[in-house]
């Protein structure tokens, strides 16, 4: 890849940065991160297990702290419940409440399935792509920062 065509790239990540400032404003003390946990939480029951904060870590590929401080500001907001396991106590599952429901139906199910319709005549080959493409760039820049002042 030559560096003007990386420049694009990064041009075209600004702009995606720009798209998710678009997204519809949420209700206060709400962060887009409370929408994809919620998302993520409602994909991991549809497996019928009691969902764990650890679980919910492992499918965001997010340190458990992190997870962790965001499960208790949304279980204080309401949007989440602990349930202690009936066989060991120690071990703590996580259960959307009404209000974390109705949060996730405005805010990501009716909004998503929405744009999707205005989407439509996207590709997935080309979604997939871009996906593919931006994991990977996230995945290098990472793992190899590369410093101005090294050179």
């Amino acid at each position: 890849m030559t560096p003007e065509k990386l420049k694009r790239m990064m041009d075209a990540c600004y702009q995606a940065k720009r798209i998710r400032d678009l997204l519809p404003t949420l209700p206060e003390g709400v962060t887009p991160s409370y929408i994809h946990f919620l998302d993520i939480l409602q994909t991991l029951a549809k497996q019928n297990e009691p969902v764990k904060v650890s679980d919910l870590s492992d499918a965001l590929k997010l340190p458990r702290p992190g997870v962790s401080r965001t499960v208790k500001d949304m279980v204080a907001g309401g949007y989440l419940q602990k349930i202690a396991s009936e066989e060991d106590g120690r071990v703590t599952f996580l259960q959307i409440t009404e209000k974390g429901q109705a949060l996730s139906e405005k805010y990501d199910r009716w909004f998503f399935a929405t744009l999707s319709g205005y989407l439509e005549d996207i590709p997935d080959a080309d979604a997939d792509c871009m996906i593919r493409t931006i994991e990977r760039v996230y995945q290098v820049m990472s793992k190899r920062r590369i410093l101005i002042d090294e050179q």
